[in-house]
């Protein structure tokens, strides 16, 4: 068992647990009640309602004596309500998000509190807004964590709890079982969680899993940082075919890989083959200026990301293809724990408007239509959309989703496909004329592909910044220096600020005009008389 630092042994052990709504802390928090129960401790529970910007947050609190009643002659400990700060024992944690804010609460404390959390992520509102990666790094959370707590055993227990088929909850009791902290015996957690009678057996294999993890892991004295990596399942990258292993410099053959494994699962080998044509231009460029390869390659990683990701474009038929896949249904039965014998309706809810539609049309027809609805959207008329509701599990939903996916043999010939190539070509002429300037200035163009995201208006709007920087910043390629910093500050300030703003400022402040006023059509409505 692991000694409680300064405790004496009638102190009683203090406990929280932080999980997400429907993540099962208030069955974590019982397990562990009527395991305390049933080894003859005394023990009490309370639960502390709270709120998350992802979903209801659920914090329980729990505090066991250590010795067994049997040990006290009679006497009864008495126990709090509430957590106190800087007074827990055992902080165990869903979300490592969820972890650090309750250490920023000042609930742990760096000498007495160890701290069991998953690492996985449910990113919060404020995470999604940002129109570039609002992420908060999981290594600064990381580290937090193990600046903060006297010892820390965190890994993806989200994911072990979906390889085993069972709940995270059951996975953090292993976890709790293996640390040590408390004084019961593996059987014990075993017999609690057979007596609750729903999902055992997964429940035990959750627990089993998790509790080997922790156990080897203290028996090796592994650091916080190794185990947290240890926890990390990342996918393997994609193989990059030796023929194209032998074109591109080793440094970039896993963003390469990736992006040409895209292509061929978006489209088709004609695709791909354009793909490593146009990197390979870049490449070309970067050689030019930086033989040796001194800045690893950068211009053409970041080219072969942002490229990879701009030339598989979501429209109505990759939506198609994506909700129809059998390994989409899956995903679904699993997170809505669906046994082999129960059926799970699945709708999908699309509204496709002119834009969509004009898409697969060729440029003629395409800009007959648009040429339409503008008139109609001058005219004070709302924009036409046809609602659909659509049942993936129905022969007749999964057929039409299909017959949709399968037209992407026509993508080339429709109208987005054009536009996108068009813009495509222009931005990676301006990273390789960049390139051949200066080093610095390409790799900022290259850079600007990620202003490129989305879909709908958040996709223009992207392109409009796109194409404003490169007619007004990207331009001047005999004089580099000044066009390297006024691309940097021009970018971050078109992802920091969704409306605009910030980007118009850049611009003006870097001697460029700020972007064209969009006209918007306005909008009569009647005024209904009050009765």
């Amino acid at each position: 068992m692991t000694q409680l630092p300064d405790a004496c042994a009638d102190r009683p052990i203090t406990v929280l647990i932080c999980a997400l709504g429907g993540e099962g802390g208030a069955v974590l928090s019982q397990w562990l009640f009527e395991t305390a129960l049933h080894c003859g401790h005394s023990a009490q529970s309370t639960s502390i309602p709270g709120v998350a910007q992802r979903t209801g947050a659920t914090t329980y609190y729990l505090e066991i004596h250590p010795r067994p009643d049997a040990e006290l002659g009679g006497r009864h400990p008495v126990f709090s309500l509430n957590p106190v700060p800087g007074a827990l024992d055992l902080l165990v944690s869903s979300e490592l998000l969820e972890t650090v804010r309750q250490i920023g609460l000042g609930m742990v404390s760096p000498d007495r509190t160890m701290v069991i959390s998953s690492s996985s992520r449910t990113l919060t509102v404020a995470e999604k807004m940002p129109l570039g990666d609002g992420r908060v790094k999981a290594a600064q959370l990381l580290a937090m964590v193990q600046r903060y707590s006297r010892e820390a055993r965190v890994f993806d227990m989200a994911a072990l709890a979906e390889q085993c088929g069972t709940v995270i909850s059951a996975v953090l009791l292993g976890a709790v079982a293996a640390s040590g902290l408390l004084p019961f015996a593996r059987d014990a957690y075993e017999a609690v969680i057979r007596a609750s009678g729903k999902g055992v057996e997964a429940s035990l294999r959750g627990f089993a899993q998790a509790y080997d993890r922790v156990a080897t892991e203290r028996a090796q004295q592994a650091a916080l940082l190794q185990a947290a990596e240890a926890g990390v399942r990342s996918a393997a990258p994609a193989v990059l075919p030796a023929a194209l292993a032998q074109r591109f410099p080793a440094a970039t053959h896993e963003m390469v890989g990736a992006g040409h494994a895209r292509m061929l699962e978006y489209q088709d080998a004609a695709y791909a083959a354009l793909y490593v044509e146009r990197l390979d231009r870049v490449l070309q460029a970067e050689r030019s200026v930086d033989p040796e390869g001194t800045h690893g390659w950068s211009i053409t990683r970041e080219t072969a990301r942002y490229l990879a990701l701009w030339m598989a474009f979501d429209d109505i038929v990759r939506v198609a293809d994506l909700k129809s896949r059998a390994s989409r249904l899956q995903r679904v039965r699993r997170e809505v724990k669906a046994a082999e014998d129960e059926l799970v309706y699945v709708y999908d809810h699309f509204k496709p408007g002119v834009n969509e539609l004009a898409a697969l049309l060729p440029q003629g027809l395409a800009d007959r239509l648009l040429r339409w609805e503008q008139r109609r959207l001058e005219a004070g008329k709302e924009p036409l959309a046809l609602p659909l509701k659509v049942g993936a599990h129905t022969l007749s939903g999964m057929l039409a989703l299909r017959v949709l996916a399968s037209l992407k043999r026509l993508r080339r010939w429709g109208s987005r496909y054009r536009q996108e190539q068009l813009l495509i070509e222009r931005w990676l002429d301006s990273v390789e004329r960049g390139t051949r300037a200066s080093w610095a200035l390409g790799h900022e163009i290259a850079q600007c592909g990620r202003l490129i995201k989305g879909y709908g208006a958040t996709n223009e709007r992207g392109k409009h910044n796109l194409r404003h920087v490169l007619d007004h910043l990207a331009a001047s390629f005999d004089r580099p220096e000044p066009c390297v910093e006024a691309i940097r500050a021009a970018r971050e300030a078109a992802l920091r600020d969704e409306s605009g703003k910030a980007l118009d400022q850049a611009l003006v402040r870097h001697g460029a005009p700020p972007r064209p006023a969009q006209a918007q059509p306005i909008r009569w409505y009647k005024r209904r008389p009050v009765s």
